[in-house]
């Protein structure tokens, strides 16, 4: 009897030497290689696939960005057309007075002074305008004489309210100098309604800046 239950513990103890174990020993170096050369579970990636975040970009693409345009303004020079010009007094514009006289001693001979001569530091377009009253049957000249200005034109305007401002004359030269109603051009103008008016002379730097002035005479 005893011997009968020792042999049978004896082959149950055998058993896991002879039939061996399906589970692979971690610390076997072969086993090791065999996971090397197989992967890890869960680690293989085709090449190419994996990107960065934020670093994927199509092949060849370029991305730019447009530099910010600015606007340069286009700049200005001379004045508006028809803008003011700066009065001066007439004193200031000696250098013009010997100009005015010879002209008055060849276009005006025989008229009387209408006033006090006027004068402005002109830009190129701009005018001066100065009121006269022109009288019944009077005969008008008006010269002009300047300083830097390369085109000096005179107008007389009739301009009575409630009526639009109405050209009389206006000089017919070129040049620094201007003459309306000289005797190169024909004689003085007259007015030739039996009743006078308010007007005004408007002296303009056509082209080129500087000083001018002008003196209105009458007969």
């Amino acid at each position: 009897m005893r011997l009968f239950l020792i042999v049978p513990a004896a082959l149950l103890a055998l058993l896991p030497l002879g039939c061996g174990s399906d589970t692979p020993d971690p610390n076997d170096p072969s086993q090791q290689q065999n996971q090397y050369a197989q992967g890890q579970p869960g680690q293989y990636q085709q090449p190419g696939q994996y990107q960065q975040p934020g670093q994927y970009q199509q092949p060849g693409a370029t991305s730019t960005v447009p530099p910010p345009t600015t606007t340069t303004p286009a700049p200005t020079t001379g004045a508006a057309a028809g803008s003011p010009a700066t009065p001066i007094a007439p004193a200031a514009a000696a250098m013009v007075q010997p100009v005015m006289q010879g002209l008055a001693t060849q276009e005006a001979p025989g008229m009387q002074p209408d006033g006090q001569p006027f004068a402005a530091q002109f830009q190129e377009g701009q005018t001066l305008e100065q009121a006269i009253n022109i009288q019944p049957g009077k005969c008008y000249t008006v010269i002009g004489a300047s300083a830097g200005v390369q085109e000096l034109d005179i107008q007389l305007v009739l301009h009575a309210a409630p009526l639009p401002p109405q050209v009389l004359a206006q000089d017919s030269g070129s040049g620094p100098n201007a003459t309306l109603g000289g005797k190169a051009g024909g004689g003085c103008w007259k007015n030739p309604l039996p009743v006078g008016g308010p007007g005004k002379v408007i002296l303009k730097a056509t082209r080129g800046a500087g000083l001018a002035a002008a003196q209105v005479y009458v007969k």
